[in-house]
């Protein structure tokens, strides 16, 4: 399966807003009564943001910009 440039786009705005509702449960303040939190909210944020992350540098690409290494300099 190939990433074309819209499911990219799409699959960029999915993961960006997951990013956000994660960050927003991870930063809810602990309510004793109901216990300690089961789902590691901040580290699915982490995970999430850096899938974000690769998807822009694939649409960066996509689009046209090069995101290569640059060129070593050269041994005399």
């Amino acid at each position: 399966m190939e990433l074309t440039l819209s499911l990219t786009v799409i699959l960029t705005i999915v993961s960006g807003l997951f990013t956000a509702l994660f960050g927003y449960l991870g930063a809810r303040p602990m309510d004793p009564n109901k216990g300690p939190r089961m789902v590691p909210w901040r580290f699915l944020m982490l995970l999430t943001f850096t899938v974000a992350l690769l998807l822009v540098v694939h649409l960066l690409n996509l689009i046209g910009i090069q995101t290569k290494p640059p060129e070593q300099f050269p041994h005399p």
